[in-house]
């Protein structure tokens, strides 16, 4: 596949989403579609008609580009600036409304002005890139000229799409997530034709000989940092096992559902238990494997895919927050601070209160492989997903509707992460593809000694204990905000409550039972995939 293909394949695909989005508003400004045919109704006539007026002048660009007579393509760099300021003004208009609303009642229309609006500033910002440059102007020697000398990175690109993804779910019908993956698709394959040496096909690239620093541009060559190397084993605390949860060797499905519907205590249900090897076979442990940070660089756009990331000990202390940044500046300062510096590391604070820089930052709990799917073609369901579990052995309230697929989330942080002692609202198979982690079970049977936190600052926290697990065992010192909160006495009656544990190793799969009080410590650098299935 040629490289002018490649490109007028971006292209096209690009100007196919204006014209669609341009359709569209004015579709709805005419009244031609029903309010249910288009989620951008309700965002009122003045802002789709800004919409579609930037649209139309984007439009116009790109059909001056497919025409031979190219200065149909010019605009004046007054004209680019306001495009472009129109079309933050949208999408800052409509994050606005984020705020409004709880976001899972957050109303649909906002959520897609805001990625309808990013995918515009995208395609227009992508004619001041190289990445159609083949395909819009082949053999056009004033490229430059045409477009006064401006241009638009790889890592604005990528950012705007992302923060679409990230903050706006990539919402619409007609485009939404499925367009914005294919956009990033696209780009990253125009992205390496340009930088890739002539000659040198994109199959053979001898990637996999350079050194790290090579991937990240502002590194230096002689860092002597080799693409074999693997992210840091070094566990700067290790607790001891004292009550450990059985384990036993990979289990075939049929052997899982036996263990689910054949349990010691059938007041309890089926106990924790440790599945050796369950994972051994995914790609993430083997061909493609994530312990190297070159691997996961290059499913980034070496690094600037943009990720939420929590910073703080714990989501429970105080100070604790989140931010966006770019994958590069997590991996080398918060995943392992030996990696060589990377460009781009910029930020995004998305808390509305200031952030104190901390030592500790966790990727948790974030749907990252509909984000990323590359990464999610290096891992598997396991089929112990699809069988049938009990409920929930104590209360009924918590069992969910069945979910028609497993739910799952990736856990990616360095040594120090914790997750405090919670409960999830499903069964969960914890598996563990790079370090180690320290995991401590409560049964349900034990739920009213594990002081349950209710509201916090209007927030639901009724399935996060008091108890600070880290705290009580002497490994870490307790937070300001919770010395009041515990006496002695309380911290002694919780030392009594019986408990499982165990360290969780790469290739493991963990199965938590829905209802079980589950505490969590990241040993190493680690990184774990959860599977919650009911």
């Amino acid at each position: 596949m040629t490289s002018l293909f490649r490109k007028s394949q971006l292209f096209e695909f690009c100007a196919g989403a204006v014209s669609s989005i341009q359709n569209e508003c004015d579709s709805v400004l005419s009244d031609l579609v029903q309010t249910n045919e288009s989620s951008l109704v309700g965002c009122g006539p003045a802002l789709i008609d800004l919409l579609s007026r930037q649209a139309r002048q984007i439009t116009t660009c790109y059909q001056g580009l497919q025409s031979t007579n190219t200065s149909e393509a010019k605009l004046p760099p007054e004209k680019r600036r306001l495009v472009l300021k129109r079309l933050d003004d949208i999408i800052s208009i409509s994050y606005s409304k984020f705020y409004a609303f709880l976001f899972k009642d957050l109303p649909t229309c906002w959520r897609q002005l805001y990625t309808d609006a990013s995918i515009l500033k995208f395609c227009f910002n992508l004619l001041w890139s190289p990445y159609v440059y083949d395909y819009a102007a082949e053999g056009d020697r004033t490229y430059q000229k045409r477009f006064d000398g401006a241009n638009c990175d790889i890592s604005e690109l990528v950012r705007i799409l992302d923060l679409a993804l990230i903050l706006a779910g990539a919402a619409g019908e007609q485009r939404g997530r499925r367009w914005v993956n294919k956009a990033l698709e696209l780009l990253h394959v125009a992205w390496r034709e340009v930088t890739t040496p002539i000659g040198t096909p994109i199959i053979e690239r001898p990637a996999k000989r350079k050194k790290l620093a090579e991937a990240l541009e502002s590194a230096s060559l002689n860092d002597g940092f080799e693409i074999e190397d693997i992210f840091s084993t070094n566990e700067p605390f290790t607790p001891p096992v004292k009550h450990p949860i059985k384990c036993v060797d990979a289990l075939s499905m049929e052997e899982f559902q036996a263990y689910l519907d054949n349990p010691q205590n059938p007041e309890l249900g089926p106990k924790p238990l440790i599945i050796r090897g369950a994972i051994n076979t995914w790609p993430a442990l083997t061909t493609n494997p994530w312990n190297k940070p070159s691997y996961l660089l290059s499913q980034t756009f070496e690094g600037r895919r943009l990720v939420p990331i929590e910073i703080g000990r714990s989501y429970v202390d105080e100070g604790w927050g989140q931010k966006i940044v770019t994958f590069s500046e997590f991996l080398c300062k918060y995943i392992d601070t030996s990696l060589p510096g990377a460009q781009g590391n910029s930020d995004v604070n998305i808390s509305s209160s200031s952030l104190q820089e901390r030592s500790i930052a966790y990727l948790a709990q974030h749907p990252l492989f509909t984000q990323l799917p590359a990464l999610r073609n290096d891992i598997l369901i396991p089929d112990y997903c699809y069988t049938a579990p009990p409920l929930h052995p104590t209360d009924s309230t918590m069992d969910q509707p069945e979910l028609d697929e497993p739910l799952l989330n990736a856990w990616f942080g360095p040594p120090g992460t914790i997750t405090p002692l919670h409960t999830d609202p499903y069964h969960n198979i914890l598996t563990q593809v790079v370090g180690r982690k320290y995991l401590r079970l409560y049964s349900p049977l034990v739920t009213e000694r594990m002081r349950a936190r209710g509201k916090e600052n209007g927030v639901e926290m009724g399935n996060t204990s008091l108890m600070d697990v880290g705290v009580i065992e002497g490994w870490d010192i307790i937070p300001d905000d919770e010395e009041s909160r515990l006496t002695e006495e309380d911290l002694a009656s919780f030392r009594e409550v019986p408990f499982l544990d165990c360290i969780l190793e790469p290739g493991d799969a963990l199965y938590i039972p829905i209802g079980w009080w589950h505490y969590v410590r990241g040993l190493s650098v680690s990184f774990s995939v959860s599977f919650w299935w009911n």
